[in-house]
């Protein structure tokens, strides 16, 4: 475990996650993509059981999470996606922490792979500070607007 701003972060293949912990990081996606976001979709995709996850804990409770691919699976690069800090801990830059160890954890496994995105069309800015560049035009999924976005390998934080 990694512990950054108060946040301890473990890295989990989805065949190691116990049924408390991936109900919790369903609850926590559905919360914050789902309910607060009001865009219904499929979030059990069967796309879980070929990710990485990064689970984000303060005081032993989900409060960030991401999963994390290696290339082929959703885009040609490797990719991260379902990048979420729970509503309570919003402003405390955990969304960035959190990206940072998917970038770093995509890069050390894959160094010379560029990492994609399809990134919320209003988070364009916040993905643009971590050194994502926007590729192509404004997209929609799942009626929100999204942008690709990717990251070149010599871009990522060593």
């Amino acid at each position: 475990m990694k512990n950054l701003k108060a946040v301890s972060y473990i890295w989990k293949e989805f065949s190691d996650l116990s049924r408390d912990e991936l109900y919790a990081l369903i609850n926590l996606r559905q919360k914050v993509f789902i309910v607060e976001q009001d865009c219904p979709y499929v979030d059990a995709d069967f796309s879980d059981q070929n990710a990485f996850h990064l689970l984000g804990y303060h005081d032993d409770i989900l409060i960030s999470y991401l999963r994390a691919f290696p290339p082929g699976i959703k885009y040609e690069g490797t990719s991260l996606g379902r990048i979420v800090v729970d509503i309570s801990k919003r402003g405390e830059q955990l969304g960035q922490s959190l990206t940072e160890e998917g970038i770093s954890y995509l890069s050390e496994h894959y160094p010379d792979i560029e990492i994609v995105i399809s990134a919320q069309h209003r988070l364009e800015t916040f993905y643009s500070e971590l050194g994502f560049t926007s590729r192509g035009d404004v997209y929609l999924e799942d009626d929100i607007d999204h942008i690709q976005m990717f990251l070149l390998p010599t871009q990522t934080i060593q």
